[in-house]
């Protein structure tokens, strides 16, 4: 064989590894870093989490530094980025020719059967020759289709639909929209080009060949009808490229996707439709997309120059045979992501099977070089990376089959990778190899001009691109930017120029023939991606001064594309194997029977899991460990677990977590079992210190679960900081398919807002836990969180609310009031009014107990000593703490003046014991400023503001400044807004830095009817409160906000106008409670707002467990926190809504984590007792007119009218967590307007009215 022979069969070899997602990866012969032969079995059951772990050959890296550097930063900016005008608009050739006419023609001719036969024998030679060692994914035993196909593997079409690699690029009103028609595959989605391969195939056509493919045209055309019954009747063809939602193909326009700015559109039409432009400026400006043919031409020079290298410009041509000619077109890749088209060509695969080594140094016996390995991992990562995305994306949406959006298939992930480790390290390998590429070119990408014409868009791509580059400076991200090193290639003095020549010459022959490929959104992600690697080849070959002037529009677009692609793909490995495992488990299920003693059992599937395995072994272990169980008791009952028996695993199943009950029960499973006895010890289980929703969560928790509990509030009354909150608990229900929720879009939206300080452990275990987390609050706290809102800085509704009163209101009386019941039984006790004043730690540093003050009214004050295994920090915060020296003093001095949100306790308490007791810190400088905290008009110097929480501006509240202009996108991030808002002083615009000696800004927050509908129970407690006014029309708006009638006149058209156009000047796309069109008839809701103090996301180290550590990261025994007093999970910035869901989840997984000691005898728990349990027998009401009733309206004789009841509150005054101030103000009157604005009417339970109220 010639060497360009070689040179061409090395090509199609590699464009095999990267496209046929459906084949396996070629694995070198003589290549010993790879995997041996695959198992037979058909699954296998051992797979760990993770599927890929440990170093990178050829790269100094690991995985596990890869995936952490991806999660923290890389993957949020990179997806954010490719949705920018100009990254997704990306300009291809598709209707290039394929160059091996010669093997196209004979292909056509046994498709007619002249050469069936022949192709029959090479296919079973292939499988005789082809050992599971080569191919671990090739089945050995099927036989290959031999028509060629697209979709013959894509399951269920629908019968009517078109052929799934159906194409229509020119558009019209039959263009496929972005759920039923956007589907790409890679370039072989699922296979390779559909033809057979002689043996010496020729990139040039004879005149014969090109006679005969003409006559075969019409015949022969490719073909695309299989596995029609998955898609839906009116389903687009799954290979055809979606175009824009207007109907127009985003191809034939040079401006890429639709336009707000009119002159824009107006230039965009007159070039498509008159084909001129105005001037030559105009059309430098913005006919980018025109390009040559190849897209790089490079001056002819001689191979080598007299010292014997390679000229400088040798690798300026690497991108030059992924040609675009008269057929270019400009298609947003946005509407064309990869997916599974069904493609399918398995012949080209089985021709060039057969040549499985690339022989760059010209040797096929050697193992590889070095050089070789790099492309061979380059391609085989592609090749992995397209095999993850089908995975991801494989079954179509179909009405018939109940999918309304592309589904994943993790048992196709599994099938393909179970054995094969290497394939998913070489994804990452080329991931590391582009980000190496980027930052060698990160001096001109940072300066590198984007300009589509769309500024605002333009910017914000600028902004994501600098900070991807400026990410590599981050230390966790550091390492994989410089893991790969290019110097050390073409190193060999004898070799380097061939190895150079050779590489190049195989890697231009992939790209040729992509061509071939037959599915057109499987040749878009081909080029797309062979453009990308091209590029980053360039790069890390040419002399840095060339980069600046190498590098056209198409490449660099490419290969962003290309690096956000094998970032989105490492994600991909984590959440198809966790999807995998969700519905497996790891242990490989038997049918055989179980012995047992003499009994046979057969398994049932409900209690021969792993996880129920799991509990009964961590239930005896637990026993073991605190002495309940001897060693002979412990050995027979792990025997009986891994031997699956019935009784125990039921046992475990449902008493696992309840130590208690588990010992109890044992006996009723094998007489001979003895234990050690049950403590008479009174010490409780656990002590927990704070009583906002974290400290009740992990004591509710923890007397679910049979524990004891003392529980400590310096305040009278329990509640804290989560008493206030009023926007909602975040959680993403991913089986609420309404509002399209998935956790990856939480994780990242949170991810985002953290910025750099994101700690993606903590974010997982937040967003991973919060479905569950607002389910106990519905079903065990009996809270109503039934409303969804999206509020700002969310991609989706997940904001969950009750229809009635405050979410946080809600919460702290529901879930107070279930802790309060096991107060009878001795199993919790409650020590209000008393400060912790140290911990107490044994010999080995272990936190053991706490001691403290209670205090009482006359002075006369305690010191208590409490003893307990563990302790629990839940304090809050630190933000109203101004004196000197305090946690804000220290670490944001410029915020002392700034008003807060926070209760008069949040002085960082808990931050000082753990400290005390060896705990490190983390961000203490991130405290969070809140943009809208009321101003009461009649107390506005009060240090002490009421939250407007982001509810009123996510239902249609705008914010506008003192001259009446809107100056900010009202969704964007708490962060964002009060940038905008500071922004209005000169110089923290100009410095972005806050001085503590200026006069802190006031807004004006102003709701239309429509949007006050949206929040009326928030509006009707403002309202109540005095904190919002209502206003009719425009002329009293305007004189409220003390200006001129134009003026917010103008300012609302523009935003009526805004919300129609459906973007402003700020980005906002999501437009609700517009005021209606006539201003003069609508009904206005205004009131001034300012920046606040709100939280503080710094405090003490945990870890995902909610364990304290140390300053050096370790744990540190019997402390735990949960809530604002610990820091590290919001980064620099807290997403709305995530500080409920943050104190359910980790104060849920510190109480259910704490070992609970079994007691003697634990009463059972009536839920219903309270503070006003009802009698059985009936009371007769006795009527109460108002004026009795204003005879009782002191703090120490409350009586208040309530739903035409009347309820004598004076008991409970000081225990209401909202303060005494919200029931002492109603005292003597119906107050049943105020309660609804904040309570539901359930909260009434536990009180016994003492009279019908009758007003008249």
């Amino acid at each position: 064989m010639s060497r360009h022979q070689r040179l061409i069969s090395a090509s199609l070899l590699l464009l095999l590894l990267c496209s046929i997602a459906n084949q396996p990866q070629q694995v070198h012969a003589a290549d010993t870093t790879t995997t041996s032969a695959a198992t037979s079995s058909s699954q296998n059951f051992f797979l760990p989490p993770t599927a890929a772990s440990g170093p990178i050959e050829d790269a100094t890296c690991d995985v596990e530094q890869i995936e952490q550097a991806n999660d923290s930063q890389l993957h949020v900016i990179l997806r954010e980025l490719m949705t920018t005008s100009f990254f997704r608009s990306f300009a291809v050739d598709l209707d290039q020719t394929c160059p091996l006419t010669q093997w196209n023609s004979k292909q056509k001719k046994g498709n007619k059967g002249s050469s069936a036969s022949t192709a029959a024998e090479e296919e079973k030679n292939h499988e005789a020759s082809s050992s599971t060692s080569d191919a671990p994914f090739l089945s050995n035993t099927s036989t290959q289709d031999e028509s060629e196909g697209c979709a013959g593997d894509l399951p269920d079409l629908d019968p009517d639909a078109e052929p799934a690699c159906h194409v229509d690029l020119d558009g019209g009103n039959d263009q496929p929209n972005f759920l039923s028609g956007g589907g790409g595959g890679g370039f072989g989605s699922s296979a390779s080009a559909a033809a057979a391969i002689p043996s010496s195939p020729s990139l040039e056509a004879s005149p014969e060949d090109a006679a005969t493919e003409e006559e075969d045209e019409e015949e022969d055309e490719f073909e695309c009808d299989g596995g029609k019954d998955e898609l839906d009747d009116d389903a687009e063809p799954l290979c055809s490229l979606a175009t824009e939602d207007d109907g127009s193909s985003s191809s034939s326009n040079p401006f890429g996707s639709s336009f707000e700015s009119a002159a824009l559109h107006s230039i965009s039409e007159r070039v498509v439709q008159q084909q001129n432009w105005e001037s030559e400026s105009q059309q430098q400006t913005f006919d980018w997309n025109k390009v040559s043919n190849p897209v790089v031409d490079v001056p002819v020079e001689p191979c080598n120059d007299v010292t014997g290298n390679l000229p400088e410009t040798f690798w300026l041509d690497t991108c030059s045979k992924i040609k675009a000619g008269d057929g270019v077109r400009v298609v947003n890749l946005q509407l064309n992501p990869e997916r599974n088209t069904g493609y399918n060509g398995t012949h080209i695969w089985t021709a060039i099977y057969e040549e499985n080594c690339l022989a760059l140094d010209g040797s096929t016996s050697a193992p590889m070089c070095y050089e070789e390995r790099v492309l061979y991992r380059l391609l085989s990562g592609l090749h992995t990376s397209t095999t993850l995305s089908i995975a991801k994306n494989y079954y179509p949406p179909s009405k018939k089959k109940g999918r309304a959006n592309w589904e994943p298939n993790p048992q196709y992930f599994i099938d393909k990778f179970a054995d094969s480790p290497d394939h998913l390290r070489n994804l990452h390998f080329s991931y590391v190899v582009l980000l190496r590429a980027l930052k060698k070119a990160s001096p001109v990408l940072y300066n590198y001009e984007i300009k589509t014409g769309d500024i605002l868009d333009d910017e914000m791509a600028t902004i994501l691109m600098r900070r991807l580059l400026d990410s590599m400076i981050l230390k966790s991200c550091q390492n994989v930017f410089t893991a790969f090193d290019e110097n050390l290639m073409f190193k060999e003095q004898v070799n380097a120029i061939t190895l150079q020549e050779n590489f190049k010459g195989v890697f231009h022959n992939v790209s040729s023939i992509l061509d071939c490929v037959q599915c057109q959104q499987c040749k878009l992600h081909g080029k797309m991606a062979m453009l990308g690697y091209g590029t980053a080849l360039k790069i890390l070959f040419l002399p840095e001064d060339m980069l600046a002037t190498s590098l056209s529009r198409n490449e660099i677009v490419a290969f962003f594309n290309t690096i956000a692609k094998m970032s989105e793909s490492v994600r991909e490995v984590r959440e198809l194997t966790n999807m995998y495992w969700s519905t497996h488990t790891r242990l490989e299920k038997s049918d055989a029977p179980v012995n047992s003693g003499s009994d046979a059992r057969v398994l049932s599937t409900g209690i021969d899991g792993i996880d129920v395995l799991d509990a009964a072994v961590g239930a005896v272990s637990s026993l073991a460990d605190q002495g309940l169980i001897d060693e002979s008791t412990e050995s027979n009952l792990i025997k009986q677990a891994f031997q699956r028996n019935p009784e125990l695993m039921v046992l475990s199943k449902h008493y696992g977590s309840n130590l208690s009950k588990f010992l109890n029960f044992l006996p009723n499973i094998d007489s001979q079992i003895s234990t050690a006895g049950i403590t008479d010890n009174d010490e409780p289980d656990a002590i927990v210190i704070g009583t906002g929703l974290a400290g009740l969560a992990a004591t509710l928790n923890i007397l679910d679960r049979g524990g004891r509990v003392v529980l400590i509030e310096k305040e009278h009354r329990l509640g804290g900081n989560s008493n206030k909150a009023s926007s909602g608990i975040n959680a993403c229900c991913p089986q609420n398919s309404t509002y399209g929720d998935y956790l990856e879009s939480f994780k990242e939206d949170t991810i985002r807002s953290a910025g750099k300080s994101s700690k993606p452990h903590l974010i997982e275990t937040l967003v991973e836990n919060s479905e569950a987390a607002v389910q106990w609050l519905k079903d065990r706290v009996g809270v109503d969180l039934s409303v969804l809102a999206q509020l700002g800085g969310h991609g989706h509704k997940r904001t969950h609310r009750p229809k009635q009163g405050m979410v946080g209101a809600e919460i702290i009386y529901n879930i107070q009031r279930a802790v309060k019941t096991y107060e009878k039984s001795g199993m919790v006790e409650i020590m209000v009014d008393t400060r912790v004043t140290q911990l107490i730690r044994n010999d080995s540093g272990a936190v053991v107990g706490v001691e403290g003050v209670k205090m009482s009214k006359d002075g006369k004050n305690e010191t208590i000593s409490v003893m307990s295994p563990n302790v629990v920090l839940a304090t809050g915060g630190f933000a109203s703490d101004r004196s000197s020296g305090s946690y804000l003093d220290r670490y944001r001095p410029e915020l002392m003046q700034m008003p807060a949100t926070a209760g008069e306790f949040s002085t960082g308490d808990g931050i000082t014991l753990g400290t005390s007791a060896g705990a490190g810190t983390v961000d203490m400088d991130k405290v969070q400023v809140h943009p809208t905290g009321w101003v009461d008009p009649k107390d506005p110097s009060n240090p002490g503001k009421i939250l407007a929480g982001e509810l009123m501006r996510g239902v249609g509240g705008i914010l506008m400044n003192h001259d009446g202009e809107r100056f900010c996108n009202e969704l964007g991030t708490r962060a964002y807004v009060v940038d905008k808002m500071f922004g209005h002083d000169p110089q923290y615009a100009q410095t972005k830095s806050w001085n503590v000696d200026t006069e802190i800004p006031t807004f004006s927050l102003v709701l239309s009817a429509s949007a006050a509908e949206g929040a009326q129970k928030h509006v009707d407690h403002y309202l109540n409160k005095g904190l919002l006014t209502r206003i009719e029309g425009l002329e009293a708006l305007a004189k409220w906000m003390k200006l001129p009638v134009p003026t917010v006149k103008a300012s609302l058209q523009e935003y009526r106008r805004d919300a129609k156009k459906g973007k402003d000047a700020w980005g906002k796309v999501t437009f609700n409670g517009v005021p209606q069109k006539d201003l003069s008839r609508e009904v206005f809701y205004a009131g001034t707002v300012t920046p606040v103090l709100h939280y503080c996301m710094g405090g003490l180290t945990i870890d995902k467990d909610g364990n304290v550590l140390n300053e050096n990261k370790e744990v540190i025994p019997g402390l735990h926190a949960a809530g604002e007093v610990s820091g590290g999970i919001h980064g620099d910035n807290r997403l709305g809504g995530n500080s409920l869901l943050e104190c359910t989840v980790f104060g849920t997984i510190v109480g259910k984590k704490i070992p609970i000691k079994p007691q003697k005898s634990i009463q059972s728990n009536n839920l219903r007792q309270g503070a006003g349990a009802t009698t059985d027998k009936p009371v007769e009401l006795r009527n109460i007119s108002a004026d009795e009733l204003k005879h009782h309206s002191a703090e120490d004789d409350c009586w208040v009218a309530i739903h035409g009841l009347v309820y004598d509150l004076t008991d409970f005054v000081d225990e209401h967590p909202a303060g005494p101030e919200s029931i002492t103000e109603l005292a003597g009157q119906d107050g049943t307007e105020e309660f609804q604005a904040v309570h539901g009417e359930n909260i009434l339970e536990d009180f016994d009215p003492i009279g019908t109220f009758v007003p008249v």
